[in-house]
């Protein structure tokens, strides 16, 4: 299922937003000092609906939401574990709280979720953001695996109002979608392969690490599920729940700290609401953050996230059955 193409998330979205801006006038972009390809020309052609707030995150937060009541389209652009969580309170207020009573079409685009800004430490890890953004009530909240997804949900954010957490990868990817399928976000996730017994449930880049355990089994005749999580609010869990029932174990596995408030807990949650037999093993960060320095697959080794270590604890499973 995987394709070819290599492409960073944020290009692709910003890309599409630039084409959109040529038709509605009524888009605004807001960066918080952060820079991108796409974002010279959106500045170069639309200087009068591009402002640049400098590091000034909380501000960003303002500004979009003065706009929005005005009735623009608005998206506020950040690194993003300084969005989520330097302009939490600016969040909570002028935008979960807010558009309970009036509309605001504000969409933050936090880019390095998870571990993607691997060699600047645990300042720019952004493990907290599932968490934290869960709790509001009236945020959607979007964490898509590739880029295809990315660039189809452009349009999805202008004729879906309301205020939204685009949490996006922040080095490039390797497509997983299929450029000509329509993906349905209503339902917020897709079963990308079946399995047995065993499934595992994954969102962003970790649905990349997913489909790889799922090839290295699948080399010992072993048949393992994914299924990738996209939208974690709004979710059909009812549908969800259709997928999870037909595996003895679930796995989830994020760039998360465990049993906060991520995927684990949502998944969690919809079995218990189901009062569901199925034994959840949850695979994440631990309770402490990461300071060594290295790539992504030496920070997953060491906080057991590798492929090795995944494909191992599923065959350790699978021998208790």
């Amino acid at each position: 299922m995987i394709g070819s193409q290599t492409k960073t998330m944020r290009d692709v979205f910003l890309e599409q937003i630039y084409r959109i801006m040529k038709r509605n006038k009524k888009i605004f972009f807001l960066s918080a000092d952060f820079g991108a390809p796409t974002l010279d020309s959106i500045r170069k052609d639309y200087p009068d609906r591009f402002i640049n707030v400098g590091i000034a995150e909380q501000n960003l937060i303002n500004v979009s939401t003065g706009l929005a009541l005005e009735g623009f389209t608005v998206y506020a652009y950040g690194i993003a574990s300084f969005l989520t969580m330097r302009a939490f309170e600016q969040i909570r207020i002028n935008l979960a709280m807010l558009s309970q009573i009036r509309q605001v079409n504000v969409n933050l685009i936090g880019v390095g979720g998870g571990m993607s800004y691997v060699v600047s430490g645990p300042t720019h890890h952004c493990l907290e953001d599932l968490s934290i953004i869960r709790t509001l009530p009236n945020i959607l909240l979007f964490s898509p695996s590739d880029w295809v997804l990315a660039e189809q949900f452009a349009n999805y954010t202008i004729n879906n109002k309301g205020p939204k957490y685009i949490r996006f990868e922040g080095k490039p990817v390797v497509q997983i979608y299929d450029e000509k399928q329509k993906i349905d976000f209503t339902k917020g996730f897709n079963q990308l392969f079946r399995g047995e017994k065993i499934c595992i449930v994954s969102n962003g880049y970790m649905t990349h690490r997913a489909l790889e355990v799922r090839d290295t089994l699948a080399s010992e005749n072993i048949k393992v599920g994914v299924i990738d999580v996209f939208l974690l609010k709004p979710l059909n869990e009812k549908l969800l729940y259709e997928r999870l029932k037909q595996y003895k174990y679930i796995i989830t596995i994020e760039e998360a700290f465990l049993g906060k408030g991520g995927l684990d807990s949502l998944i969690s949650d919809i079995l218990t609401k189901n009062k569901s037999s199925i034994v959840l093993n949850k695979m994440g960060i631990g309770d402490s953050y990461t300071f060594n320095i290295g790539n992504r697959e030496y920070l997953h080794k060491i906080n057991n996230l590798d492929g090795i270590f995944i494909a191992k604890k599923i065959k350790k499973l699978l021998s208790k059955i």
